[in-house]
């Protein structure tokens, strides 16, 4: 029997914005701004770097950086624009939306643009759950109850909000993904090419939160 597509992923499932793995492991993904650190004065750099290493340092558990790079399309943007240049009436303006989409047509051809987007993964372990029970706590969870999911999920939220206002002192803005975000994230990885030309598949219903 072949196997199918969810053989090959490390998660189980997609639940109230929560990557659950097979492992009942629990990720939370934060999607982070980013900011011209080149642009920064020597001092504004300086109090950047030491806000970021007070915040690494900060840290009792472990989490992921990821960087995801891939082609910048704008071919939605140009037909856009040409869309509203052939709409224009007024000569002078058409000229000049004509003008802007050349130029932004051959700055695109004159290379692949990059389009970086930052990520980090906060982790969280079912076994690190607290139970009252001793017994509960000292054995192997091979079921994610529902009791177990939503203490899981509150420490796991925690985590997140303490990442996010420990970037927020650096300067940047880090906001959790939902359920539709991560699986359009997801399904990106997956079909680079697709993703690139701005296709996304329809969301099956019951993943929209």
């Amino acid at each position: 029997m072949p196997n199918s597509t969810q053989d090959f992923l490390s998660f189980d499932q997609i639940r109230e914005g929560i990557i659950i793995l097979k492992n009942k492991g629990l990720r939370s993904i934060l999607m982070v701004s980013s900011l011209n650190f080149a642009l920064k004065s020597a001092d504004e750099q300086n109090a950047i770097l030491y806000q970021f290493q007070n915040f690494l340092n900060s840290l009792d558990f472990s989490c992921q950086i990821l960087v995801f790079s891939r082609n910048l399309n704008i071919t939605g943007y140009l037909e856009k624009l040409e869309e509203i240049e052939k709409k224009e009436e007024n000569e002078l303006l058409q000229l000049q939306v004509g003008e802007y989409r050349k130029f932004i047509d051959q700055i695109m051809k004159g290379g692949d643009i990059m389009q970086k987007t930052f990520y980090v993964i906060v982790p969280f372990s079912v076994s690190e759950n607290q139970f009252s029970d001793q017994k509960r706590r000292m054995s192997k969870i091979t079921e994610l109850t529902e009791e177990v999911f939503q203490r899981s999920k509150e420490q796991l939220l925690q985590r997140v909000e303490f990442v996010a206002m420990g970037l927020g002192s650096c300067g940047l803005q880090a906001v959790p993904l939902n359920t539709l975000e991560i699986a359009e994230l997801f399904w990106g990885m997956y079909h680079p090419l697709e993703a690139e030309r701005g296709y996304y598949p329809e969301i099956p219903q019951e993943l929209i939160e």
